[in-house]
């Protein structure tokens, strides 16, 4: 009998609301006898540039719910949180080149590889904006890949794949190519795994 397909899991380092779900998804999947493939993905070219949209937090009224939204949450389950919501924005692309790269070479360590970046970045507000600041967080090898033209194009693939499989925001699930968008849909995906779907 086939194991069931893994959950695929969509994220941008940049999103708060990624990092809270990096925290709960590989839990959930083995839940259900999944495992999860990790897919980074570029909130600038999906919200801005394809849908046309401000980023979150600069956006109107809703932007200062945001943030209370992900203190409220970080306070609620203890998650460590020394990057602020409003501080400025980190260029993600070093950390996504890097996971690209991880995740088609060594994707047994996909999961490490996230959460370290996820702790460092969010959990310890550093700021890894290039391939050298990844070098104490993931070693020499993996930010010299993070800075090569082979990550860069790994991570155009990932982030046209994403678009083309309708991937719009940070995080979201696939569930056998069912999407779920947003840290609040993790039950609703808890009860659809457990009952096959409606």
């Amino acid at each position: 009998m086939n194991a069931p397909a893994p959950l695929d899991f969509h994220f941008d380092f940049i999103s708060p609301y990624g990092y809270f779900a990096s925290l709960r998804i590989e839990e959930l999947a083995a839940r259900h006898g999944r495992q999860v493939r990790w897919h980074p993905m570029l909130l600038g070219v999906s919200v801005m540039k394809v849908m046309g949209l401000k980023p979150l937090l600069d956006t109107p009224l809703k932007g200062p719910y945001t943030e209370r939204d992900v203190l409220r949450y970080a306070r609620e389950h203890r998650v460590p949180m020394q990057r602020h919501p409003a501080d400025p924005v980190m260029q993600p692309l070093a950390c996504a080149r890097a996971m690209a790269w991880t995740a088609a070479h060594r994707p047994e360590q996909a999961a490490e590889v996230a959460h370290r970046i996820y702790r460092a970045c969010w959990g310890q507000g550093q700021d890894l904006s290039t391939p050298a600041s990844l070098v104490p967080v993931l070693g020499a090898e993996l930010a010299d890949a993070a800075a090569g033209d082979e990550a860069a194009r790994l991570l155009r693939t990932e982030v046209d794949d994403a678009l083309a499989a309708g991937v719009f925001g940070s995080p979201t699930v696939r569930v056998d190519g069912e999407p779920f968008w947003g840290i609040d849909k993790f039950e609703q995906i808890d009860r659809w795994l457990a009952t096959g779907g409606w």
